[in-house]
């Protein structure tokens, strides 16, 4: 089975999720700052975690609708297959932030690696049902 890396992608902050090894359930890692070293920290996580596939949020709002990060995340996506080499799925992310803001801690607003590990359990729940 593969191992899948998940990522909730924003402006100032990268969420990220990292799955079972069977990539059936999902499980907030980490939040990293997206800077110039976001890239070689995804690819230390990947390393480490022996991880075979990544899944990253659309960042689209719930009408399909572009909004002001979604260039810079697509951009991200074609830099992560690029540097790291594997095979990369972007799936529907809308609301996951709303979804993850329920699993924070009181201090917290949300959690960015929670709602990595929503879009990414998303996608296994989607997986199931084809």
């Amino acid at each position: 089975m593969t191992k899948y890396l998940g990522i909730d992608y924003g402006a100032k902050r990268i969420g990220v999720a990292v799955s079972d090894d069977k990539g059936t359930i999902a499980f907030p890692r980490a939040t990293i700052n997206n800077d110039a070293d976001a890239l070689e920290s995804l690819a230390h996580l990947v390393a480490s975690e022996k991880i075979g596939s990544i899944v990253v949020g659309d960042t689209r709002s719930f009408s399909n609708l572009a909004n002001p990060v979604t260039k810079e995340a697509e951009d991200f996506v074609v830099r992560l297959k690029k540097e790291l080499l594997l095979p990369v799925t972007s799936v529907w992310e809308a609301g996951s932030s709303i979804e993850a803001s329920r699993y924070a801690p009181e201090s917290a607003s949300h959690s960015d690696g929670a709602a990595a590990a929503i879009i990414l359990q998303r996608f296994f729940d989607m997986r199931k049902q084809t």
